[in-house]
Formats: structure tokens, sequence, C-alpha cells
């Protein structure tokens, strides 16, 4: 089937303006297995965007080849309304400025009636169980109504990922390592993206707590297979990851071409692409608990000043960062160190020097969870 691009109305916000989604599609609709990718749902993440760019113009020659064997949409830019919050020249991309909060947080629980739904239709065929519980969320979304373009951006997105077997949510962090997030019901089996991402950290969660965008379709299948247990056999029928391209300042063209490239090998280990990837690559790292990871936060106002660089090993105890009260009458006293409360590989780093209290300073990946980290998971 030939390329289609598709422009979806996001609505008006204010008379004389009007946003769209952009979205590449390829192969056959309903053809499987199917990936649903997108960038940048929190806007300023432009590395997320330039991995897309590359792999389009990749998967634009595989459809000239006809080496497209499953169905493929690539949202390259999944938020033009953050793309657009430009205030004084600093993009504001991660909220939304009209108080909707964080783009990819608090998104409609994809869960909420579906036990009602599909009860009566489940039975023993556990590929039957899954095309039920699509076509139920389908309907579901498509009675949805939104009239704010918020709204209306989080259902023509839900629209286009719901039934893929593959999310893949790409983003960045603030400095970091490669990394990404996955769930526990599909690791290892998802070892193949984070090999061909080259990722150094693996974070892994059941429900992060922070209702995101790729988390809610997974959810709805993971609690249904809870729900009902043993009386019917539910797949996890999609993997979900938000993968995260290094930090906000790592946009750079052979960076994007590289990601790109990774992308692409991973769609054709998933056949979803024809061709050969060659070698998997090695993995780089294992799959750690997100409720492992340390964020660690300022505990007070003053200048952010680091003792571990990105890939650092740290243990217990040990110095990560100091925060300066320049104001301090006597300087010798004005330094509050902040030490790790675990052994781990050091992810990220705050990119700004100038701190608030409680703004995260760093993510440390540790092996075991933490008492402390209960709860939502994510960092706002």
């Amino acid at each position: 089937m030939a390329k289609k691009i598709e422009r979806i109305s996001l609505g008006s916000m204010s008379p004389g303006t009007e946003r769209h989604l952009l979205v590449h599609r390829y192969g056959k609709i309903g053809a499987r297995p199917k990936a649903y990718l997108q960038a940048s749902i929190h806007a300023d993440e432009i590395p997320a965007m330039m991995a897309a760019h590359h792999l389009i113009r990749l998967l634009d020659e595989a459809e000239k080849r006809g080496e497209i064997t499953g169905e493929i949409i690539v949202v390259p830019v999944a938020n033009p309304i953050g793309l657009a919050q430009n205030v004084a020249g600093t993009h504001i991309g991660r909220s939304e400025l009209r108080g909707g909060g964080n783009f990819n947080r608090n998104w409609p629980d994809m869960f909420d009636g579906l036990t009602e739904a599909v009860e009566s239709k489940l039975g023993s065929d556990a590929d039957r169980n899954v095309a039920v519980i699509r076509e139920a969320m389908g309907r579901r979304l498509a009675n949805m109504r939104a009239e704010a373009e918020f709204s209306k951006l989080r259902l023509e997105l839900y629209r286009l990922a719901f039934d893929a077997d593959i999310i893949l949510d790409m983003h960045c962090d603030d400095e970091a390592l490669m990394h990404i997030y996955t769930t526990n019901d599909y690791w290892p089996g998802a070892k193949d993206l984070a090999a061909e991402t080259g990722s150094r950290a693996v974070f892994l969660a059941t429900d992060s707590g922070g209702q995101s965008f790729e988390e809610q379709i997974y959810l709805a299948f993971h609690k249904l297979r809870v729900q009902f247990g043993d009386k019917f056999p539910i797949p996890i029928a999609v993997l979900t990851s938000t993968v995260e391209f290094r930090g906000q300042f790592d946009v750079f063209d052979d960076l994007g071409a590289h990601d790109g490239k990774a992308l692409y090998r991973f769609l054709q280990r998933r056949k979803i692409v024809a061709g050969d990837p060659g070698p998997m690559p090695t993995m780089l790292c294992e799959g750690t608990p997100l409720d492992g990871a340390d964020y660690m936060r300022a505990p007070k106002a003053g200048i952010l000043a680091y003792h571990v660089k990105l890939g650092d090993m740290v243990r217990k105890g040990d110095l990560i960062a100091e925060i300066i009260d320049p104001l301090a009458e006597d300087q010798a006293k004005a330094r509050t160190e902040m030490r790790s409360v675990a052994d781990g590989l050091v992810v990220s780093r705050c990119s700004k020097k100038l701190v608030a209290p409680g703004e995260g300073i760093t993510m440390i990946a540790g092996k075991e969870s933490l008492a402390h980290r209960k709860g939502a998971l994510l960092s706002d």
C-alpha cells in the first residue's frame, strides 16, 4: 500500500488560529504487527523529533521498495500546542500554558468501563479476546468528544495508537544518557529495543503512577488480566516504551541518523519492515526497577555544583552535588551536600545551574527498590 499522509485538525482556540497533527501512515490498515511511534509530546524535547525525521526518511525508501510488511504510524510532532508555546524567547513545551498541566500526565484511563464492555464477549481464545478488547476500546474512543484543543490532541493520539502491537513514545531528558522505560510484563521481551537504541539504563515498572500516554493503553490489558485471573486468557497485547534520546541539547544530525537507523532495525526485528537488521548489538545494561531510581531533589535554593558526570558509577553515601548559597554571610558554610542513597549509574543531570527547592538534580539507576520511592514514580 502506498504511503499516506493525514492532517488531523485540533480545532481553534482563538479566532484565526488552528493547529493540526501530521500523520505518516505506512502499510495496509489492519495489517499486523502494527507499530505506532510519536515524538515530543513534551514539545521541547527536540531529539525525539530529529530521530523521527530520520526514521521517516528510511521508511519512505522502504515503502518504495515494497518492504513495509505490517502497519506503521509515525507522528513526528505529537504536540503542536506545546511547540508553539514561546514566552519571551523561551520555549515552554512540557506543560500547557492554559492550565492543562504536564502534557504527558493524567491521560484518560483506558481501563475505565472496559470490564463491563468486554466480559460477556470474552472466551477461551486469547487472540479473539485481544480483538474484543481492542474493539471495545476503539468504540469508546469513537464515541468520545473533545472541545478544547488539548483534549482533542489526546483523543486523536489515542485513536491512532490504541490498537497497536508496539507503541514507542519518544522523548529526551534534561542532560542524560540514552535510556528507556518499559513494563515488567514486557521484560526481557523488549531487549531488542534496548540493544538497538544503545540504552545505558532500562527502567521497569507496571504502573508509574503518572497516567502517561502509552502506559494507559498497556494498563488496560494488564488490569483486565488481573481482573479476570484464570477465567479468560488475556495476553499483554502491546509492547509500550518511553524512549529517552539522551538530553535536550543532544540535537545533532549524526545522532538523529543513528537513532533513526536504530528504530528502523528494531522494526525489522519485529517483522514490520522486511530486510535483515544484522546482528543484535550488545546489551549495555540490565533492566532495573523504576522504584530503585533515586530522583535526587534540591533541598534548598542556590547554585548547583556537580561532583559527578553522566555515566559515573556511584556508591551509597558518595557526594553527588552541592547547593551553594551565594548570599551566605559565611561562604565557608555556604554549601549543602547532596549524597547518594543508592549504588548505581548516574543517568541524568539538571542543565540549570540555579535551582529552587524540590527541583530534580539527578537520577541514579539502582538495582534495588528504595523504601522512599512509593506512589507516583515519575518526575513531573
